[in-house]
């Protein structure tokens, strides 16, 4: 069952062709999305606060904490 006109464009290889060409505008279009890794942004961190700071048992966190149980 092979083709005798390899020359003429099947349906099937139309969609194929269709569907690669898609895959790669894809590509392209993500592609300038990344940076390379010589620009990549360095991240500091933020110095502690004075007063302490940071996570706080308070009663909003313990109500949470009340409504997970099981």
């Amino acid at each position: 069952m092979s083709d005798s006109r390899s020359g003429e464009l099947s349906r099937r290889r139309l969609f194929a062709g269709a569907g690669t060409a898609g895959a790669l505008a894809a590509a392209v279009v993500a592609l300038p999305a990344l940076k390379p890794a010589d620009q990549a942004v360095s991240v500091t961190s933020k110095p502690a606060p004075d007063k302490g700071g940071g996570y706080q048992v308070t009663q909003h966190v313990l109500d949470y904490y009340q409504t997970t149980r099981v």
